[in-house]
């Protein structure tokens, strides 16, 4: 439910929601496996994480602690 809306634009294909970068769009070289979290541009050398915090945190420019007190905000985890 989350990624689509982090990276709108894209698409589910199998386990993994591919689009064109971290600003979404349709497009192949993200792509964040929707089982596990781990997600990658591979356009660049150096997007990657492991997990959902740090997609969430390099999508928006922060920190992972930063992105991880943000999402507990949007998602009334507070």
């Amino acid at each position: 439910v989350l990624v689509p809306q982090w990276l709108p634009g894209g698409m589910r294909r199998g386990h993994e929601w591919v689009c064109a970068n971290l600003s979404g769009g349709a497009g192949s070289s993200c792509s964040v496996n929707l089982v596990t979290g781990a997600w990658a541009d591979f356009s660049t050398d150096e997007d990657r994480g492991g997990d959902l915090i740090s997609l969430f945190a390099a999508i928006h420019g922060l920190n992972n602690g930063q992105a991880a007190r943000r999402l507990m905000e949007e998602l009334g985890w507070e």
